[in-house]
């Protein structure tokens, strides 16, 4: 086994909370993986990734009736969807280098915090049409290419890319929850697929199994909570308050590597 039971849920639990808070959902699993001692294998890469698979299960859920709309809607999230796809074919590998990385993370937090601050000056200035056109679909996807980059933030990238097109901070926030289906499921399924076709990845896979599944459910039921919090809590504070936390973060982890403490991933 990969992973103990214990590490598998607590691992979850943070992709849940994190996936749809701008706060870096893939550098909070780094850190937790260090944490807790996780060694670094092509499955505990595939793991973090595939369990996004729950995370995307409780947007459809919550979002269901919003899914059932006119083709205009699967439209606009296949031009938003694109950028980010096509960078991702032509860059896996580097992306999974910068992974590992924990300072890279670090200093991603710290400056995506510092942009968290000035969000609601900057861009909280909704017009009256919400709606989203294909030119507004695709600049928020050209945003979410930023996020490749670890400790950035799919979240964070893909609702400053909407409220920059005078979306309301709701509208860029659900629009960032529906964009993440397709670019979820489609890093997700890569994942899956690059083990699947590989013959001793295969093995490891069938023998972790109930690793990926407990790790689904989990993400899928905290991501619930994490996503009715985050709607109302920005709708009424706005983004500082995930500024600052990135900010603190990001710092700890800073002094903790200048300190000489041993952060990487082996």
């Amino acid at each position: 086994m990969e992973m103990t039971w214990w590490q598998t849920i607590l691992i979850a639990i943070v992709e849940g909370l994190t996936e749809f808070l701008p706060v870096s959902s893939t550098g909070h699993m780094i850190i937790a993986q260090k944490i807790l001692n996780v060694p670094s294998s092509e499955f505990i890469k595939a793991f973090t990734v595939i369990i996004q698979f729950g995370a995307i299960l409780s947007v459809i859920v919550l979002y269901y009736n919003r899914f059932l709309q006119s083709s205009d809607f699967y439209w606009k999230l296949f031009i938003a969807f694109i950028p980010a796809a096509v960078l991702g074919f032509l860059f896996s590998d580097k992306i999974d280098t910068l992974l590992e990385s924990v300072t890279v993370v670090a200093i991603m937090l710290i400056l995506g915090g510092i942009l968290m601050l000035f969000v609601d000056t900057w861009f909280n200035k909704p017009s009256k049409d919400q709606t989203i056109s294909s030119k507004k679909a695709f600049f928020i996807g050209l945003a979410q290419c930023v996020a490749m980059i670890p400790g950035i933030s799919r979240s964070m990238a893909t609702i400053v890319g909407g409220m920059a097109q005078k979306l309301t901070r709701k509208d860029a926030a659900e629009f960032s929850f529906f964009l993440a289906v397709p670019t979820m499921f489609a890093a997700s399924a890569y994942k899956l697929l690059k083990l699947v076709t590989n013959t001793e990845s295969q093995a490891i896979l069938v023998q972790n199994i109930d690793i990926l599944i407990i790790g689904n459910l989990v993400a899928f039921i905290v991501a619930i909570l994490a996503i009715k919090f985050f709607i109302g809590f920005i709708t009424k504070y706005g983004f500082k308050a995930f500024g600052i936390y990135r900010i603190i973060v990001g710092t700890i982890l800073l002094i903790l590597l200048m300190q000489g403490y041993d952060l990487s991933i082996i």
